[in-house]
């Protein structure tokens, strides 16, 4: 019961609206909750805000050593970096070292 009082609490606090609230106030920008707006006293509703899908993390951390990532060509960097939403541009070795420094424990280089 303490739990869900302070779920709500926090929830209210945040500003996630409820479905009886109307507190959707200007600027209101929440993912998938519809945004009201005020024009010259008139609340207009506008379409809800959706995200993009254009990048999902990849289930697994790459497994490469640094042996590996040594000898890699340049489009397999370009792919494994592009992949986990990293567009680095750069050198061949700039790109090497990038991701060594991305995808490998200190430890291991």
């Amino acid at each position: 019961m303490a739990l869900r009082w302070l779920l709500h609490s926090a929830c209210h606090i945040v500003g996630y609206p409820s479905k009886d609230s109307t507190n959707i106030q200007q600027g209101s920008h929440a993912v998938g909750y519809p945004c009201k707006q005020e024009i010259n006293g008139v609340i207009k509703s506008t379409k809800p805000i959706t995200s993009s899908v254009g990048f999902q993390m990849p289930l697994h951390y790459p497994r490469y050593s640094k042996a590996d990532y040594e000898k890699m060509e340049e489009w397999r960097l370009d792919l494994l970096l592009r992949e986990y939403g990293l567009n680095f541009m750069g050198t061949l070795e700039d790109k090497r070292s990038f991701a060594m420094g991305a995808f490998l424990w200190p430890d291991q280089y």
